[in-house]
C-alpha cells in the first residue's frame, strides 16, 4: 500500500470515528499565486455552496486557500483531496 493510500485510509477511519455527517469541513491548500491554478482549485468546489477565503503570502509568491464546505461522508472528503491533488504544485494541509 502506498503512503498516499495509507494516509487516506487513516483519515477515513479518523473521520468516521470523530465526525458526524453531514459536516462543515475545512480544506486548506497552498498553491503558487497563479490566477489559473487558484481558479482550478476553486472549480473543484463549484456549485457546492463552498466559502473560499484566499490569502497571499507576504511575498505574494503563494496563495493559501481555506475552503469551508458541507460534506456528507469521509469518502466524499477524501475524493475532493484526490481531485485537488492533481493540480500541479498544490500542497494540502
Amino acid at each position: 500500500m502506498s503512503k498516499e493510500s495509507e494516509f487516506y485510509e487513516k483519515l477515513k477511519i479518523s473521520l468516521s470515528e470523530t465526525t458526524t455527517f453531514p459536516t462543515r469541513y475545512l480544506y486548506k491548500f497552498i498553491i503558487e499565486s497563479s490566477v489559473e491554478k487558484v481558479a482550478e482549485i476553486e472549480n473543484f468546489f463549484d456549485n457546492m455552496g463552498a466559502v473560499i477565503d484566499k490569502k497571499a503570502s507576504s511575498s505574494a509568491k503563494y496563495t493559501s486557500l481555506s475552503i469551508y464546505v458541507t460534506m456528507n461522508s469521509p469518502e466524499e472528503i477524501i475524493e475532493k483531496y484526490r481531485e485537488v491533488s492533481k493540480v500541479e504544485g498544490v500542497i494540502s494541509l
